[in-house]
């Protein structure tokens, strides 16, 4: 549990005769941490005895077999166990409770003796969903522009497994400017499609939009589909929309062959505002609310963001952009159902 997990423990600790379920989740969260300590802890060191050697082929498998899990997830105990004899800082704050279970698993990928102390304040101060963006953000400053692109394209990969229902599941690692043109292509097929429900008569997801989308690529290609990559130039680097670090060299490989457009920000590093009185926001006009949005108001989802009015267009007659809010679609259409 991170800090932020304490702190919600101890508000609810306070009022466990009202809500006795959270309380209790909270109980079983905080021994389920120290659990997971322990069981990395003593992974490593079994793996590092003999008294797996005679029942199985590696301690993995001996582990796989005891907990009845995969042999992939006992590996990654294994891993994690052995990596944190060489990172005390997070090792300490793992069996504190302060970091979680899922951000230790993603810390000791990247740690090192050098930068454990940096890569645990951003651990502590950033939600779990949100820390490979985090550190990616930390890597990408620290590394030189050239190195960075040449170590994601040696890492890029494309695998699959088949699961248990004959569905195949795919895992892409690719970089990211090729990942934002993927993402681009396949929300504005989604945006511009009007869902439809499935056979049994409920409505399909985002994710199951996305992946009628890539079917549509598959088979009929994009048509005539045009999509936008943009990428935020800023002081401290450059990104996509959601936050995904560029590395200065694509950036430099692109602008000569790109469209530029400058957003002006005041002293206290807040865009310019723009006005107008249109029905639909200008491109000027959605740029400036991307950037101070970032993300949807309720959410905070990267994914299909649309430009919500609010108080409505028919009420005002006009388009403000203090009066615009980016929302991705489901969020959106939810506010204006309820």
């Amino acid at each position: 549990m991170d800090v932020q997990g304490e702190a919600v423990g101890s508000r609810i600790s306070k009022d466990a005769g009202t809500r006795p379920l959270a309380s209790a989740l909270v109980d079983v969260t905080r021994r389920w941490a120290d659990a997971q300590f322990r069981l990395v802890t003593l992974a490593a060191e079994f793996a590092d005895s003999a008294e797996w050697v005679l029942e199985s082929p590696t301690a993995a498998h001996w582990l796989a077999a005891t907990a009845d899990v995969e042999t992939c997830t006992a590996r990654e105990w294994i891993r994690i166990g052995h990596k944190l004899r060489d990172l005390p800082a997070i090792a300490a704050a793992f069996e504190r409770g302060t970091v979680s279970y899922s951000k230790v698993r993603t810390l000791t990928r990247f740690a090192t003796a050098e930068n454990e102390a940096e890569l645990l304040r951003i651990a502590v101060d950033v939600p779990a969903s949100e820390l490979g963006r985090a550190l990616a953000v930390w890597f990408t400053g620290q590394a030189d522009p050239g190195d960075l692109e040449a170590h994601q394209h040696a890492l890029r990969s494309v695998k699959w497994r088949t699961d248990a229902d004959g569905m195949v599941v795919f895992t892409l690692r690719l970089p990211p400017l090729l990942a934002g043109i993927l993402i681009a292509t396949l929300s504005r097929l989604v945006m511009r499609s009007a869902a439809r429900r499935d056979p049994d008569g409920s409505w399909p997801t985002t994710a199951q939009q996305y992946a009628d989308a890539l079917e549509q690529v598959l088979t009929h290609g994009t048509g005539d589909v045009a999509t936008e990559v943009v990428l935020h130039v800023r002081g401290d680097g450059a990104t996509l929309d959601d936050g995904t670090p560029i590395a200065d060299s694509v950036v430099e490989r692109l602008a000569p062959t790109s469209f530029l457009r400058a957003m002006i920000h005041d002293a206290e590093a807040n865009p310019v505002d723009v006005s107008n009185r249109r029905r639909h926001p200008t491109t000027r006009q959605k740029r400036f609310v991307k950037e101070r949005d970032r993300g949807c108001r309720d959410c905070g989802s990267h994914e299909l963001l649309e430009y919500d009015h609010n108080p409505a267009y028919e009420q005002t007659g006009h388009t403000l952009t203090g009066e615009l809010e980016l929302r991705c679609a489901p969020c959106h259409h939810r506010r204006h159902r309820g």
